[in-house]
């Protein structure tokens, strides 16, 4: 059967629920270099447009080439913070937005946009999918990561020059994730963000559409969702 038992359909939708963006609490226990591939592996795996798999990754474990990383990171973070005032500031400066030294490994995610792989097909339209097809891998990794007990923390508070400096990027290659990647004490049950108050998880009802956009209709949406009442992954405990 191409279905997979509940057992495994448990275990992916409990990785994708309980899927994190981890910013701190990194272990200094390496990510032994078994775990990486895996990771990497899943990465390589994604879904691709025309099967282009556009995806390069950049494995940064040198403690000097962390700092200038942030170094980068805490100079675009101040000049952040000034877009807010009040009392969403002083949230601002209270969130931890990245561990670039803390966690024991960095993960650079690139695109190229202009290999030859896949020969153009589905991008004639649509110039962006190489981009979508790297996040693709970018979110494999982390649901790979989330199953090996691997906290991932992406960090977009940097400038793309100075980044492409520090890393050698060329001019042609772009730079989609900088990820901070290691042991975790815990996965939290919500997001940080959540918990601090900066934002609450979206209504999916309030996110649906019927045969074209703004065809809202919320009964229709509850009667759709309502299998998961009770039970958040889809899959009935025996």
């Amino acid at each position: 059967m191409s279905r997979f038992n509940d057992e495994e359909r448990r275990g992916l939708y409990r990785a994708i629920e309980s899927r994190r963006d981890v910013r701190s609490n990194f272990s200094s226990t390496p990510v032994a270099d078994d775990v990486l591939a895996r990771l990497l592996n899943a990465a390589h795996h994604a879904p691709s447009v025309g099967f282009m798999q556009p995806w390069e990754f950049i494995v940064i474990r040198d403690d000097e080439v962390k700092r200038a990383v942030f170094e980068n990171f805490d100079q675009a973070n101040k000049a952040a913070a000034e877009v807010y005032d009040g009392e969403r500031r002083h949230l601002y400066d209270e969130l931890r937005l990245a561990a670039i030294l803390e966690a024991p490994l960095n993960l650079c995610v690139t695109c190229n946009r202009s290999t030859m792989r896949g020969h153009g097909l589905g991008r004639q339209t649509m110039p962006e999918t190489p981009i979508y097809s790297t996040v693709c891998a970018i979110q494999n990794l982390w649901l790979a990561a989330r199953v090996e007990g691997v906290g991932v923390g992406w960090v977009s508070i940097l400038e793309t020059a100075a980044l492409r400096q520090v890393l050698s990027i060329p001019d042609h290659i772009e730079p989609v994730a900088y990820l901070c990647v290691g042991y975790v004490e815990e996965f939290r049950p919500a997001p940080d963000l959540e918990t601090k108050g900066w934002e609450q998880r979206a209504s999916l009802v309030d996110l649906l559409h019927f045969d074209r956009y703004g065809g809202t209709d919320r009964q229709r949406a509850e009667s759709l969702l309502a299998s998961l009442e009770g039970d958040a992954i889809g899959v009935k405990e025996d």
